[in-house]
């Protein structure tokens, strides 16, 4: 969480939330939702200024009943999620691969999951800004488990590294990271956010 947010926060404690107007899509990116696109229920802009996009991961952060935002100085815009709070992503480094999310933050993979349309999400521990209740301006970093989509360019990368059997509609088997075997099991779509504990429209 930048500092001059934090300031901010403190200045102005009591400015209203945001609603509607911010979404995260399934390739990790954010985009804005104005009037017209929340009436129609479309996906809204793609943002493509990069600063404004690094401002938005640095701030983003979510609350304990499991909605996530990003804190606008002292406004907190409430995202509407496509499909999880996180995008996985396969990025090729100097030591091997690397898990990271939409936000450039790592993810601990304990494991894989494969819903009824071909989705894998991976599930791991990543470090989050998570907000006080009591008081707003203060947050803690915690490193939680949580879920991540699998960017779909990363499919064929994560197939090359999975042995898998169809199982009622899915799929379940093993995957293999960093030397390791860990489990892909399946899932249903509806199922994801009351067992990661994140609410995908948040409202007022």
């Amino acid at each position: 969480m930048d500092e001059q947010v934090l300031r901010s926060l403190i200045k102005w404690p009591n400015v209203p939330h945001c609603f509607g107007w911010l979404a995260l899509d399934r390739r990790g990116q954010w985009r804005m939702r104005d009037e017209f696109a929340q009436a129609n229920q479309l996906a809204g802009s793609v943002i493509q200024h990069a600063a404004l996009n690094e401002f938005i991961s640095r701030n983003y952060a979510c609350d304990s009943l499991g909605r996530y935002f990003f804190q606008n100085g002292p406004q907190r815009v409430f995202i509407t999620l496509d499909a999880t709070p996180w995008i996985a992503r396969i990025i090729p480094s100097e030591n091997g691969p690397q898990l990271l999310t939409q936000c450039g933050t790592e993810i601990q993979p304990q494991g894989a999951l494969s819903d009824e349309k071909g989705n894998i999400y991976i599930t791991g521990l990543i470090t989050q800004s998570l907000s006080d209740q009591i008081n707003s301006a203060v947050f803690t970093k915690i490193e939680s488990l949580s879920v991540a989509l699998l960017h779909d360019h990363d499919l064929d990368l994560f197939s090359d590294q999975s042995k898998v059997m169809e199982d009622a509609c899915s799929f379940r088997g093993s995957w293999q990271w960093d030397g390791k075997d860990l489990p892909i099991e399946p899932i249903h779509s509806l199922e994801l956010s009351e067992r990661f504990h994140f609410i995908k429209a948040p409202s007022n």
